[in-house]
């Protein structure tokens, strides 16, 4: 069954730290406020799933006739060489049947010979017109029918032959390792039967390199490539992680529960052995990784003050967008929040007579809207960070955010901002 998807952070570090700074900046209100410090670390976002261990390739071999199984050579686990024999099955009724075809033979032959006498004295015969055209045609046709019948009992002797010198005995098609027996001596196989319960033996061709089926939910399957990294683990195993690959992804769809699954083929190296066929392990896709990257809570992105005005709040997080563009963006964004705030102070001069000032709320909203689509803001992913700066008052620094956990997420300021102090959350 799939999981959900799960992040994992690899790094250990003390997130929070919480600081009772309320009246030290004249907040009578009674809010404290919880701090967290960027730090440097390691951030991986993964999907993950559930697998089973298989060899990489299996055979699957099937009886070529019926018949008793006389002697079984081989057992679970031992090696075999192409061509060596896996099982003899008991070939004592397929030597009355050859003895019985082998004087059918015998006698189809004879009687082909007789027939070639009599139609070679007959178009001798015939060349003194002795005979008529018909007796000649006659005597023709029934050596061609003594001559078929005599190629049928040879090829059928042939048959039989075949079967006590090939199919009676089994052999590997491989260099490999018997992964499955299932017969016995003493035991009746049929020829014919099809499907994984009918073969007689299975064999890998090795297991020093196996492979994990695991089933990804279509809403991950975007998320996984050909030679993407994967880690697993194993209840059986308990402290060790194993490395692997992705190899394939298959493109039948499987339904479980209702979801569509996509079956991933992630390849893995077993040379210590350790691995067996049908052990389940908890895989982990590795889709982004940074290393030595600047990390803070998600807590701290989200976090909006309660304490500024909108207009004190709209200012702020303008003047801290300037920080992401380029000159002339700069410069154009300035402009248009001049003119903004320009055509609002005369809308509100407009509406003071007639009482309406309090409905003027689109000059704020437009310029703030205005700085924000400039090429340097196109991005998606611009979050506020916020703190207070030496005066004691509030401000806001704009990052970029990279890989997003369930708890973390990587930024990427202008500037340095490790050790930085930023409000988490605030609390009454």
């Amino acid at each position: 069954m799939v999981k959900k998807i799960n992040y994992a952070l690899v790094f250990s570090m003390v997130w929070v730290l919480p600081l009772l700074l309320g009246s030290c900046f004249g907040n009578s209100s009674g809010v404290t406020y919880e701090f967290t410090t960027v730090r440097r670390g390691t951030l991986e976002r993964t999907v993950s799933s559930s697998g089973t261990i298989h060899p990489v390739s299996t055979i699957r071999i099937l009886p070529q006739m019926s018949g008793k199984v006389e002697k079984v050579f081989v057992d679970f686990n031992d090696t075999v060489q192409r061509g060596d024999v896996l099982a003899e099955l008991n070939t004592d009724m397929l030597r009355l049947r050859r003895e019985q075809q082998y004087a059918a033979v015998l006698k189809a032959r004879a009687n082909y010979r007789l027939q070639l006498i009599s139609y070679n004295n007959q178009a001798s015969m015939a060349e003194r017109n002795l005979i008529s055209e018909f007796e000649l045609l006659t005597s023709r046709t029934n050596l061609e029918n003594l001559e078929a019948d005599l190629a049928v009992a040879e090829a059928t002797l042939r048959s039989i032959d075949t079967e006590i010198n090939q199919f009676a005995y089994i052999t590997s098609p491989i260099d490999g390792i018997v992964f499955d027996r299932r017969i016995n001596e003493g035991d009746s196989v049929s020829e014919g039967a099809s499907g994984a319960a009918a073969s007689i033996f299975v064999l890998a061709e090795n297991f020093s390199e196996m492979q994990i089926e695991a089933n990804i939910g279509e809403l991950d399957v975007a998320s996984i490539y050909r030679g993407q990294a994967v880690r697993f683990t194993l209840e059986s195993l308990p402290g060790r992680r194993f490395n692997g690959v992705v190899e394939n992804i298959r493109m039948v769809p499987v339904v479980i529960n209702n979801l569509v699954n996509y079956t991933v083929i992630i390849r893995v190296d077993n040379h210590d052995g350790s691995l067996m066929p049908g052990m389940t392990c908890s895989v982990e896709f590795i889709v982004a990784r940074s290393e030595n990257t600047l990390l803070v809570p998600n807590g701290a992105l989200r976090y909006q003050p309660t304490a500024l005005e909108p207009n004190e709040l709209e200012e702020k997080l303008f003047y801290a967008s300037l920080a992401l563009m380029d000159e002339r963006e700069r410069a154009q964004a300035i402009e248009e929040r001049n003119q903004a705030l320009a055509q609002e102070a005369a809308q509100a001069q407009q509406n003071q007579r007639t009482g309406l000032a309090g409905l003027i709320t689109g000059g704020g909203r437009n310029f703030r809207v205005m700085a924000s689509r400039g090429p340097a803001r196109a991005q998606e992913g611009i979050r506020n960070l916020w703190y207070f700066g030496p005066s004691g008052g509030l401000e806001v620094v704009q990052v970029r955010t990279g890989i997003i956990t369930g708890t973390t997420t990587e930024i990427l300021p202008l500037e340095d901002l490790e050790g930085w102090q930023f409000i988490l959350r605030e609390r009454l």
